[in-house]
């Protein structure tokens, strides 16, 4: 029987789901808390055919060593930065993701925090709550946009960043994107404007909408130099990973009044860290950021039907790999220095 060790498993059940429409492999669960690695016993990993990784944030608490008879590791999302592509890579061991779920569950997201902020929502709901007569301010919230008239920038223009594109385009807004890594001819077939560097998107876009993997090369590329070249007071929006935004930097975007506002799922560091400058100010009201600061808990991929496709597609990946040599998804190729285990 094929052995799929699921480590960091954070789901409620016990691969209920999992064990249905798969009934001839063998799941074997690693439960941790959010954003925390499991130890994984040694008997686990030396008899594992396939390990996914089902945390977000944190990585295998093993080396790729670790598993012996695995022939592939999946990372149970789309995001690829929390397991060794490279170490898996070395001992000829594929890694593959899983790209084509909750593709518009996080455009919608995007959108939606968007939104919060180019409408005021958060702002006056806030407010009304607080007091529904004094609250009742229709003018106060700081940052509404003119939607039709707006441009909205986006950063890496893939499955997600097409998908929040078209939302965005449907309010009226003109589309510029930056992603050196999509084909020429791109900007033709979608019909939106394509620039040649990060600091040029920054400096024309009302809007600023991340989607870019996290990497060496995307890590904190949201910093001090982006945000300088800003178009004064615009939004940004990240629902991609929360590395790419350096939040020192933007924190002290936002505080000088460089950036308009910021509207985050995802931080560097999660659940967020109370002791940043920037949380500490979103948690304490401080006056200055009120309406100009929104934050979800790495919410945006969620739907129950998107969690359904998650985990169903994760196992598909792993178990068609074991029983029919069907590689879906990798993410190493390039990698991969020895033969296929």
């Amino acid at each position: 029987m094929i052995r799929v060790l699921c480590a960091n498993w954070n789901h409620a059940d016990d691969a209920e789901l999992e064990r249905k429409h798969f009934p001839d492999v063998a799941f074997e669960l690693c439960k941790s808390p959010i954003g925390s690695s499991a130890k994984i016993p040694p008997e686990l990993a030396e008899a594992a055919d396939a390990v996914i990784n089902y945390s977000g944030v944190a990585n295998l608490s093993e080396k790729p060593t670790a598993f012996p008879r695995a022939r592939i590791a999946v990372r149970h999302g789309v995001g690829f930065d929390n397991i060794d592509v490279a170490g898996f890579g070395a001992l000829g061991v594929p890694v593959c993701n899983v790209p084509d779920y909750g593709t518009t569950e996080v455009a919608d997201h995007a959108i939606a925090l968007m939104l919060s902020l180019a409408r005021g929502t958060a702002f006056h709901h806030d407010a009304l709550r607080c007091d529904p007569k004094a609250g009742w301010r229709p003018r106060a919230a700081p940052l509404v946009l003119r939607l039709r008239t707006a441009t909205f920038g986006v950063v890496g223009l893939g499955r997600i960043g097409v998908a929040a594109a078209r939302r965005a385009e449907a309010f009226g807004m003109r589309v510029v994107f930056f992603d050196p890594y999509r084909s020429n001819g791109t900007e033709l077939s979608l019909g939106y404007t394509r620039v040649n560097s990060l600091e040029e998107l920054m400096g024309m876009s009302d809007v600023v909408s991340v989607h870019a993997p996290l990497s060496a090369e995307t890590h904190h590329m949201i910093g001090t130099k982006s945000l300088a070249a800003a178009k004064k007071g615009a939004i940004l929006v990240n629902t991609a990973r929360g590395g790419v935004v350096d939040l020192d930097a933007l924190f002290a975007a936002l505080r000088s009044g460089q950036i308009g506002g910021a509207a985050l799922d995802v931080l560097e560091t999660e659940p967020a860290d109370p002791s940043h400058p920037l949380i500490k100010a979103y948690v304490a009201r401080e006056p200055w950021l009120e309406g100009r600061f929104t934050l979800s808990p790495h919410a945006a991929f969620f739907s129950p039907a998107a969690q359904f496709d998650l985990r169903y597609k994760t196992a598909e990946v792993a178990v068609t790999y074991l029983k029919e040599g069907r590689l879906m998804n990798c993410v190493n190729e390039a990698l991969l220095q020895m033969p296929l285990r």
